[in-house]
């Protein structure tokens, strides 16, 4: 007899049905078999939630796992844990280890370290150019037939324009995005920060907007060319979201996202922090007016999702001189309160518009039958106390590296439970993880 787990008098948020209602939900296996109010059924263990916000699991599509290559400062093992904790039931991870995931093999190590693992569901990109070095397209089909779910150069910014052509259109025989880091590296290049006040205050050079925005045009102008698709990965700056926004009612097949970290610091909580480089991200904490841009995208539906970009490193590679720290922080842990805190509770979006940003919006980018907790959906269920506080500490972080501009807070809204495929896989009242069976 399968397995049954009936999870009762919690609210359900399903943006994908439009439903925001208590009601309980009957699963069976790795199923969901009913959803409806004050279901009873006898077979079943009774997971309570009363009080609590149910919604379909979180997916994160973009962050950096570091396997292959520097296990030291995060693994897949402690990337799954982390993103279990932090609500996260799927993540899409960057293809920018050592070695590039560029190449079948890469593709299928990651799927089968993720099956061994067995937390959460591991969705691999591939990379777009072999070795990330923007000069040679990788054998996309293969990839694609591998089981990767989108395909990008992170953080290399795909500088040839013909090549880029050339990829939007091979990309359209296949139906998953290019996910593109929008940044001109010859306007960014030494830059470490915002390029304005903030940036001359400090004496460093600056990464102006133009970096980003310029790359962000030309590849709209690409994708409508080519009649492709694209998604652009953590929008910063007030333009790029005006340029989306031109874009997407012109009809051009373009969806984006945004950070956590982009729509709650700016660049003068640099300063504020002591040129605390935990604050060093690439694309950079941008302006406050920038910050606003972002928020009211967000709100008008120009950007479709919010992603992490988790990314891990050493505290002994941070703690540098800023100039020479390496970008990047650790946020998948800290997503979802920082969701609540700064986006709901201020009203900015409905609970209803920023579940839909990490749950049916990401699962529709990259052609996942997920995101939603309609019957005879696979059971990726994220349970959510809305008024838990926690203390943000080191020892609050599952991750290998600590990374993260948030220690030393108060944080309202965590996940408590995290299931997968029906499976309790994290419980925050026991601070204990769970493989599948």
């Amino acid at each position: 007899m399968s397995r049954k787990l009936l999870i009762k008098g919690g609210i359900v948020v399903c943006p994908a049905q439009n439903i925001e209602e208590k009601l309980d939900i009957l699963v069976e296996g790795e199923r969901i078999i009913g959803l409806k109010k004050d279901i009873r059924d006898k077979e079943a263990k009774t997971l309570d939630v009363k009080g609590k916000l149910v919604t379909p699991g979180w997916i994160d599509m973009h962050c950096h796992l570091r396997e292959p290559g520097r296990e030291d400062i995060g693994t897949i093992e402690s990337g799954s844990k982390s993103a279990a904790a932090g609500g996260y039931t799927s993540i899409a991870c960057m293809p920018n280890t050592d070695p590039v995931v560029d190449n079948q093999m890469g593709i299928e190590y990651i799927l089968s370290r993720a099956k061994a693992v067995g937390f959460i569901h591991l969705l691999p990109i591939g990379a777009l150019t072999k070795g990330l070095n923007g000069e040679e397209l990788t054998e996309i089909s293969t990839l694609v037939e591998a089981g990767a779910v989108a395909l990008s150069d992170d953080e290399n910014s795909i500088m040839d324009s013909y090549l880029m052509r050339r990829a939007l259109e091979y990309m359209t025989m296949f139906d998953i995005p290019i996910i593109a880091h929008c940044e001109d590296r010859n306007l960014s290049e030494e830059g470490c920060v915002n390029e304005g006040l903030v940036s001359t205050m400090m004496g460093f050079r600056g990464i102006p907007s133009i970096a980003e925005e310029i790359m962000v045009s030309r590849d709209i102008i690409l994708t409508e060319f080519t009649q492709s698709r694209l998604h652009m990965a953590h929008v910063s700056t007030k333009a790029s979201v005006e340029l989306i926004r031109k874009a997407k009612a012109e009809g051009v097949r373009v969806t984006s996202e945004v950070t956590p970290h982009h729509f709650t610091l700016t660049d003068t909580d640099i300063l504020e922090s002591n040129y605390n480089t935990h604050f060093k991200v690439s694309p950079p904490l941008r302006s406050k007016e920038d910050q606003h841009a972002v928020i009211e995208g967000l709100k008008d539906g120009t950007i479709d999702t919010i992603a992490t970009d988790h990314n891990p490193w050493l505290d002994m590679e941070k703690d540098v001189e800023f100039i020479h720290a390496p970008f990047g922080i650790i946020s998948i842990e800290t997503a979802l309160p920082l969701i609540f805190t700064r986006l709901i509770t201020p009203k900015h979006l409905t609970l209803m518009e920023a579940i839909a940003k990490v749950t049916c919006n990401p699962a529709g980018i990259l052609n996942l039958s997920k995101g939603t907790l309609s019957k005879g959906s696979v059971a990726d269920i994220t349970v959510i106390d809305p008024h838990m506080e926690l203390s943000i500490t080191q020892d609050f972080f599952h991750s290998i590296s600590k990374n993260s501009p948030f220690i030393g807070q108060t944080m309202k809204g965590f996940a408590v439970y995290t299931l997968v495929e029906g499976e309790i896989v994290f419980d925050r009242h026991e601070n204990t993880f769970y493989k599948r069976h």
